[in-house]
């Protein structure tokens, strides 16, 4: 399959890139800068120069691939409403074709809301924090789509070597001395590595059926003192992390950092049995320690 990603340098975008090509894929990526489309070529994708805010300058590339990976957002003011426009220009390129081009859209375990004690399914109500509940409404336009196989992931937080959603924590390490947490060290992420997001992501593209909607969670949910505490001993930081309140983490990263703060556990167990998914890191304490 020829694949366009949109978001290809991100976290999520670089796993579903080097999915692609280990299962024997070709990736095309969205590169805003020089810089996005050297590292786009060294990851072994093709380049498509263009920003996601200009439509026109990249959407001619749906033509000639067989599906789209939609992995990018502005984390801006303007996120939501980018995110309908492109969405809206993606279902209109990608009508009436045969077979119908597949389209993954990345929502997000966010949507759950805090869950506590109860692990959420895909049949769980959404209660998403309101700078994400335009892409539940996106979501839904994706799976009633005609003309096009649609599908939805809602990826766990997405971690990586040093990176992805626990790159804060290294950067604090490194620049601060010290750790923090948001909300508190019982708060309970679901996880998932890049690179089994990745995989997950290929299987979509070529098992999917449209409609389809399926939780990329490897580790239903674990707390995020643990995890931060053991890169802390990384840098020789002791002691307990410090915690900032929701209010000190939004003023200082903006609106989404709410979302750090949500206590949810998450299962990803119908895609593993529906597309079977078998991720390889399911234990993200060896994951960080290196154990």
């Amino acid at each position: 399959m020829r694949v366009l990603v949109l978001g290809g340098t991100g976290s999520i975008g670089r796993g579903v890139v080097a999915a692609l090509l280990r299962h024997g894929h070709e990736p095309i990526a969205l590169a805003r800068s020089e810089e996005s489309v050297n590292r786009v070529r060294r990851a072994g994708a093709i380049p498509v120069h263009g920003d996601l805010r200009d439509i026109r300058s990249w959407i001619a590339a749906v033509k000639d691939v067989d599906g789209v990976v939609h992995a990018a957002a502005t984390w801006a003011e303007d996120m939501a409403a980018t995110d309908r426009r492109v969405v809206e220009a993606l279902l209109t390129a990608m009508a009436n074709y045969e077979p119908p081009k597949a389209f993954v859209y990345t929502g997000g375990t966010w949507r759950y809301g805090n869950t506590g004690d109860e692990i959420a399914t895909e049949e769980s109500p959404g209660a998403a924090p309101e700078l994400f509940t335009d892409a539940v409404d996106v979501s839904a336009m994706i799976i009633a789509a005609p003309s096009i196989r649609g599908m939805v992931i809602h990826p766990a937080m997405v971690y990586e070597d040093c990176g992805g959603v626990f790159e804060h924590f290294y950067r604090d390490a490194r620049e601060l001395g010290r750790v923090r947490v948001i909300g508190g060290e019982d708060v309970r992420w679901p996880l998932v590595h890049q690179d089994d997001l990745g995989d997950l992501y290929v299987l979509m593209l070529e098992k999917g059926r449209s409609g389809s909607i399926y939780n990329g969670s490897a580790i239903d949910g674990h707390p995020v003192g643990p995890i931060a505490r053991a890169i802390a001993r990384k840098f020789d930081i002791s002691g307990a992390p410090q915690v900032l309140t929701v209010a000190e983490a939004m003023a200082e990263y903006g609106a989404w950092a709410d979302g750090f703060a949500i206590d949810h556990q998450v299962s990803g167990r119908k895609a593993m049995h529906d597309l079977g998914w078998d991720p390889g890191h399911r234990d993200v304490m060896a994951d960080v320690t290196g154990s």
